[in-house]
């Protein structure tokens, strides 16, 4: 055998060899996934947990002016039927008053009328006041956190005090013109 010959069997055998390499490893990596796949699949939601995952709201009882509280993952969710005064009055504030800067047309999905929020005050977690008759609706018309002093506008806006932002939009979307499914 002259030299030449050996080189080339020598690489043609190194080429197996990497293949065979690449192969094992490959196919140690898909088993690997496939014995961890029990185990994080584990983790998702159970069927109860996601059965709460959405809510559907009936919207149709809510007059205008009037807002409803409802509990969605344990959270108060508010929904307000807003009149066209407080719409105007969101639609008016310049964003260069806001503290956290969002449009009212940036918080709410389908008609104006209608505001859903999540009711938790993004300071430290308080329920501000605001939803039901007779409540203190701060300076601003919308809610009051009563514990440190967040005032909230008509679109939930962070407009004084100490949050540092505007109440949070759940994911919603309206299913029929008088039903609301949150989630």
């Amino acid at each position: 055998m002259s030299t030449t010959e050996h080189t080339t069997h020598d690489e043609e055998d190194a080429g197996r060899r990497d293949f065979l390499h690449v192969a094992a490893a490959g196919m140690a990596g898909v088993g690997a996934t496939l014995a961890m796949w029990p185990f994080v699949d584990q983790m998702n939601p159970a069927a109860d947990t996601l059965a709460l995952a959405t809510v559907e709201v009936d919207i149709s009882s809510i007059g205008e002016g009037e807002a409803i509280v409802i509990k969605w993952r344990g959270k108060p969710i508010f929904i307000r039927h807003r009149t066209a005064a407080e719409i105007a009055e969101a639609e008016g504030v310049a964003l260069s008053d806001l503290i956290d800067k969002e449009t009212d047309g940036e918080r709410v999905r389908g008609e104006a009328k209608w505001l859903v929020l999540v009711g938790t005050c993004t300071h430290l977690g308080c329920v501000p006041l605001g939803t039901k008759s007779g409540d203190d609706k701060g300076e601003f018309g919308g809610w009051f956190c009563p514990c440190h002093g967040s005032h909230y506008d008509t679109s939930g806006r962070i407009r004084k005090g100490p949050a540092p932002k505007n109440l949070a939009v759940p994911t919603y979307a309206f299913v029929t013109d008088t039903l609301i499914k949150i989630g």
